[in-house]
């Protein structure tokens, strides 16, 4: 597949992050408090499908990763706010079904060897670390998003997923400087700046 097809898709998911985040962000100013609107998980699970099939075609470990472990975090938050029956139950079932779809495709038709989840030629062992570290602290802020949401059985952002997700995209902004990744590049270089913000503004919230 053409590389820029493939870029292409990358961006096309990280635009949807961003725009998601962009949208929350925009919510919580205008509240002075963290606003979680059901439409940031919709395009959330938008957004993985399609960096997990970008992770993919690259052959990148730490990105497919990353979105397996928070994929399904985002269709538990959909039950939480009472969407996810809203789709299609055909649907339903291909997302649920989809990242395995995916892997299995590949290796029955020899286009995958397994050893290329954990060995790249294009990409150092010591960088696969710290890419997949980034991408475990980054995909924490959801687990804790998820755990703390399941307690108060709502779907909410608390203060430690803005903190999680501040350490997590920094490390991953070094991880696409050396890997070259563009995608990576804009998607994190742009949520750092929103993270910081959602901080301040949670800080506040808890002042008041």
């Amino acid at each position: 597949m053409d590389n820029w097809i493939i870029y292409s898709l990358g961006f096309i998911a990280q635009l949807l992050f961003s725009g998601r985040m962009i949208l929350q962000w925009f919510l919580s100013e205008k509240s002075k408090r963290i606003i979680t609107p059901q439409i940031f998980w919709h395009l959330s699970l938008l957004a993985s499908f399609l960096l997990f099939v970008y992770g993919y075609l690259r052959d990148d470990f730490a990105i497919m990763m990353g979105q397996t472990l928070t994929y399904f975090i985002y269709i538990r938050n959909l039950q939480l706010q009472g969407e996810w029956h809203r789709i299609p139950k055909y649907f339903r079932v291909f997302l649920w079904i989809f990242p395995l779809l995916i892997v299995l495709y590949g290796f029955n038709n020899d286009q995958y060897d397994a050893a290329k989840l954990f060995r790249n030629d294009a990409i150092p062992s010591w960088l696969i670390i710290l890419g997949s570290v980034g991408q475990v602290i980054f995909t924490l802020r959801f687990i804790y998003q998820w755990v703390y949401s399941e307690r108060r059985k709502i779907s909410s952002l608390p203060l430690g997923f803005w903190l999680l997700s501040l350490l997590g995209s920094g490390i991953i902004i070094i991880y696409a400087i050396i890997r070259k990744d563009p995608v990576l590049l804009a998607g994190h270089g742009i949520g750092v700046v929103m993270y910081i913000r959602n901080i301040y503004i949670q800080k506040n919230e808890v002042k008041g």
